[in-house]
């Protein structure tokens, strides 16, 4: 008998130890759960709120748009010479330096950025304006005061409360943060549903129950449901945020030890650059797969001082968002290099599609919306369910009465 009863008194002995890790497991996974969502869930509902107007900026923007419309030319017109722009831009504001020119592959549209000076960029970009050209006539379209002169604009107000809070780079890691934490609480609310679902068909709402009650079984289905989407984008969220520290450290890198082998090169004058639109057409011979979409003059801080930087993109649509970097010359007009992009820049491309929806047109654009306000209701709900937790008690659960009370946060 003492036998046979010894190896059951290590099996219950074994159960309960089991027993005993699961809850505590259960345990330290609620535990995460809650405080990782009621930490960012003030800072998700504004980035969800002011993410819905994102999603559909370039309808907003055409929408929004009091400049005059674009030329009704033949298909196949050739746009106009940059170098006509250039030297519109210059007679327009004598004296001041051009920044970059944007070549729309959208809308038959070429916008050219200026400030007074390089100096007075690099010391406040809200200095800079443009003049937004039609690509076809070279007609002067519109054009911006300087952005800190232009007053608020809705889109850009929606975009730096989504990115940054007006806070710049602090804001910018602090966002980052708070995407980080709704990933945790995602990833923890998976490990909450399993045990508190067990004993519950798929998709139960006990609606009989307490409203509390119900709350928590359609705060967990629309969880569920749209798990991979609330992942998708908080990963690529995180990344997006880290947008500015990882190009810094590119250019401390990967560029700076380019650069360093041209200290003996002179930087040329502005009077001194060659045509833009020979280096555009050089870039386009060397690389016919790829298309234009802007050029950065020398001296900016996100080129150098010694080229124009072209930036050139896959025609096809797998590679349509990845860029590649081409330098020429920017006082004989040699094309000097194709720079390689590091594997961590190339995450940062990717991920910015994904997180706004806007490389599959204007369904995907509305389907990215429905996720949108979807995640909005997962937020409030679990709110309210951690504010009335002492005012209605939840009852046991079929799955257990731990988990229950522990999973509506």
């Amino acid at each position: 008998m003492l036998l046979r009863a010894a190896p059951r008194r290590h099996r219950d002995a074994a159960l309960s130890l089991v027993t005993a890790m699961t809850r505590s497991s259960l345990r330290g996974w609620l535990w995460v759960h809650k405080w990782s969502s009621l930490v960012c869930t003030l800072f998700l509902l504004l980035i969800c709120i002011t993410g819905a107007p994102l999603v559909f900026r370039d309808e907003l923007a055409a929408f929004l748009d009091d400049g005059t419309a674009y030329a009704e030319v033949p298909d196949g017109t050739p746009n106009a010479s940059v170098d006509g722009l250039v030297a519109a831009s210059l007679r327009m504001y004598p004296g001041q330096a051009i920044l970059s020119i944007f070549i729309d592959d959208d809308e038959p549209k070429i916008v050219v950025y200026m400030a007074q000076s390089w100096e007075q960029f690099s010391a406040d970009r809200r200095a800079a304006h443009w003049i937004r050209f039609d690509a076809h006539t070279g007609e002067v379209l519109k054009q911006s005061k300087p952005f800190d002169a232009d007053g608020p604009i809705f889109l850009d107000t929606m975009l730096r409360l989504h990115r940054d809070l007006f806070a710049g780079l602090s804001g910018e890691l602090f966002m980052g943060a708070m995407a980080l934490l709704f990933v945790t609480a995602v990833v923890s609310g998976i490990a909450v549903y399993g045990p508190f679902m067990r004993r519950l068909d798929f998709g139960t709402i006990r609606s009989a129950s307490s409203r509390r009650l119900k709350w928590l079984d359609i705060h967990n289905l629309v969880g569920v449901v749209i798990l991979a989407w609330m992942l998708v984008v908080g990963v690529t969220g995180v990344i997006n945020e880290l947008s500015t520290p990882l190009f810094l450290l590119w250019q401390q890198t990967d560029v700076k030890a380019m650069l360093d082998g041209m200290h003996d090169s002179k930087v040329p004058q502005p009077s001194a650059l060659s045509s833009p639109q020979a280096a555009l057409d050089k870039v386009a011979q060397a690389f016919p797969e790829r298309g234009v979409t802007s050029v950065v003059f020398p001296g900016s801080p996100f080129g150098t001082p010694y080229h124009y930087v072209i930036w050139t993109k896959g025609k096809e649509p797998l590679v349509s968002r990845l860029f590649s970097p081409v330098l020429v010359d920017a006082a004989s007009g040699r094309l000097v290099a194709e720079v390689a992009m590091p594997w961590y820049l190339r995450a940062l491309e990717l991920s910015r599609p994904l997180h706004f929806g806007d490389y599959g047109g204007l369904p995907l654009k509305v389907i990215w919306l429905l996720l949108d306000l979807a995640t909005i209701a997962v937020l409030g709900s679990g709110l309210y369910l951690w504010r009335a937790r002492h005012a209605v008690p939840v009852g046991p659960a079929p799955g257990g009465g731990a988990a229950a009370k522990g999973a509506a946060k």
